[in-house]
């Protein structure tokens, strides 16, 4: 005896060599003995197995669904019951077996109702189901085209508008994008590749900023209506005339300095802060752009401002100009020791912004020394040896430290250039200082008339913002509350409104444990953490166009770690899969396999070490 069967979804055919209760030992064409249970058989018969099955689907190839749905009633019914009236006779096992195959393979005419049972789908449901069919023929088909189009590298028209979604976030129930997976699958490619390939994609850059741009400024960067600016003009003018240092692409000054001596042999630096926060109501839309935006976003080339030009043009440090300042002044005697401080809102007059690459010819680590005819030339050196001497007593000053290395990246034209420059230059130790002053001072001053402010801390080598005054030891300083960029950054903005009200003794902005507060600083952390990301990937992006560009085919490189290096001339840490095992430090010539700024992707090959 022979059965026909239902196993795992299919059907099949096996001799059998024993029956027991509930279960059957078979034998199947291929000779492979197995149990099967006795309620999954739905057919018994007699003669050979051999060719059952392939007689069963010819037969089943002529009987077509369709027909068997009109005839079949509304009843529930078996399929040799169907098949009988089909035939109009008692019909052969093979085609029983063929009826059973059909109604198996249509569940959209007849729904199943157990073994071998069946029932027609009703006529609406039918109708439902065969629109349904036919869509997805229809889409199968669309599908089909457009990947054929992309394997060409040629972008279908429908395409255009879904661009958004195919690059940034993919809708896996799009057709496009079932289209565009299937096609990089068979190409070996990612989905972004073969979208450049297509011409999807203007360049590579524009794909990262508008990754940037989607996920924190979806509305664009363009700055929505706001209140008016106020102007204070109620302020003292200030007895000194304030410079400013700055890069040359800077167009928010946020601070200026300026060195005058006092009649008692003292000398009075003054560090002036532009103030933002006398013309930005809280609360209002200018202070909601300020705290949406939470920080200047910088990359190579171009930024993004926090603060609209209305806000920016009458508060920033420019020269020639009488700028609203918060002024800290601190008298020194002449070995450089602090004898007095003092903090007041005035306008000060801002006579020069010194550009950096112009002024450090005249004054750098090679020269400082020697008095020069630059006209802040002497200055510089009083401002120099006054942050000599903080460095001392924050315990961070080590003559003997390599200086570090930071790159400029000037964008033109889609050209790149990058040029090193050393940190930690006389220029860049007096201004650093004096801010590192300022900050420590205004955050203790906060802190001892118990106003709430935003403070960044260090402690056992975490770096976090709290709005306790915990001390940095990274700085070695007691507390430090950003206050020195009001224009770039939304915490130095909070801190300073905090400032105003302690000079004009007023009620503070914010209680220290104010939503306002504690949320702008989380809001702050998590933005600037990420506007920081952003730009980094945005300069590894053009250190790969550089490369590119200059047709670098080998170039240097310092071994950091294991099989991480760092590449001569410009800031790009790659792994190099081939290295070597070699002593951090080890200097190495790489061949340059292969550049790719948009996948953010570069192959390097050890070629040897280099002397």
């Amino acid at each position: 005896m022979n059965v026909f069967y239902e196993e795992d979804g299919s059907f099949k055919v096996a001799s059998v060599m024993a029956e027991n209760p509930g279960s059957l030992q078979v034998e199947s064409v291929s000779g492979k003995r197995s149990k099967i249970k006795t309620a999954n058989v739905l057919l018994k018969f007699e003669g050979s197995v051999a060719g059952f099955m392939e007689q069963a689907q010819i037969e089943a190839e002529k009987l077509a669904a369709d027909f068997l749905w009109e005839c079949c009633g509304e009843e529930e019914f078996g399929f040799e019951a169907l098949a009988k009236d089909y035939y109009g006779r008692a019909p052969s096992s093979e085609e029983a077996a063929a009826m059973a195959i059909v109604l198996h393979a249509a569940p959209i005419y007849f729904y199943r109702k157990g073994k071998g049972r069946y029932k027609a789908a009703p006529e609406e449901n039918l109708k439902a189901a065969l629109a349904a069919q036919e869509r997805k023929r229809q889409q199968a088909e669309k599908v089909a085209g457009y990947v054929a189009q992309l394997i060409a590298h040629t972008l279908p028209p429908e395409f255009l508008d879904k661009l958004d979604m195919l690059l940034y976030a993919p809708d896996k129930n799009a057709l496009e994008w079932k289209a565009l997976d299937e096609a990089a699958g068979n190409m070996s490619l990612t989905p972004l590749k073969l979208l450049e390939l297509c011409g999807a994609l203007s360049s590579a850059h524009d794909y990262h900023f508008g990754h940037f741009l989607r996920e924190y400024f979806p509305a664009g960067t363009q700055f929505g209506t706001h209140e008016p600016v106020l102007s204070p003009d109620n302020l003292p003018e200030a007895e000194t005339e304030a410079f400013s240092i700055d890069d040359a692409t800077t167009t928010e000054i946020d601070d200026a300095l300026s060195v005058r001596m006092l009649a008692d042999g003292n000398m009075r630096i003054g560090i002036h802060i532009a103030v933002p926060a006398l013309g930005i109501v809280p609360g209002g839309a200018l202070d909601a752009i300020a705290m949406k935006r939470l920080s200047t976003v910088y990359m190579p080339g171009q930024k993004i401002t926090m603060l609209p030009e209305a806000v920016i043009t009458p508060f920033s440090l420019n020269a020639n100009t009488w700028r609203p300042a918060l002024s800290l002044y601190v008298d020194i005697a002449p070995d450089f020791s602090v004898v007095a401080q003092t903090s007041r809102l005035e306008n000060v007059k801002i006579a020069d912004n010194l550009g950096l690459d112009a002024l450090e010819p005249h004054f750098n680590e090679t020269n400082w020394e020697t008095p020069s005819t630059h006209a802040y030339w002497e200055r510089l050196a009083l401002l120099h040896r006054f942050a000599e001497t903080q460095e001392k007593a924050r315990g961070k000053h080590d003559p003997n430290k390599p200086p570090q290395v930071d790159y400029n990246f000037n964008v033109e034209d889609g050209k790149i250039r990058i040029t090193e420059r050393k940190r930690g230059s006389p220029v860049d130790k007096l201004v650093s200082e004096l801010m590192i002053y300022a900050n420590a001072h205004w955050g203790g001053l906060l802190a001892e008339n118990a106003i709430p402010g935003i403070y960044r801390a260090q402690t056992d080598g975490k770096v976090y913002m709290t709005v306790n005054a915990d001390p940095h030891q990274g700085l070695g300083v007691a507390q430090y509350a950003w206050s020195t960029s009001p224009l770039r950054r939304a915490v130095d903005l909070v801190n300073q409104r905090q400032m105003i009200a302690l000079l004009q003794g007023t009620e503070p902005t914010y209680t220290k444990d104010s939503d306002a507060l504690v949320g702008t600083m989380r809001d702050f952390d998590l933005a600037y953490n990420a506007y920081g990301e952003f730009q980094t990937r945005m300069e590894r992006h053009w250190c790969l166009v550089y490369l590119q560009q200059e047709n670098i085919s080998e170039i240097g490189a310092t071994v950091w770690r294991e099989n991480l290096v760092r590449l001569d001339g410009i800031p790009y840490f790659t792994k190099v899969h081939n290295l070597p095992e070699l002593a951090p430090g080890s200097h190495v010539l790489l061949a340059v396999k292969r550049i790719d700024p948009l996948l953010l992707e570069l192959d390097c090959r050890y070629q040897g070490v280099l002397e």
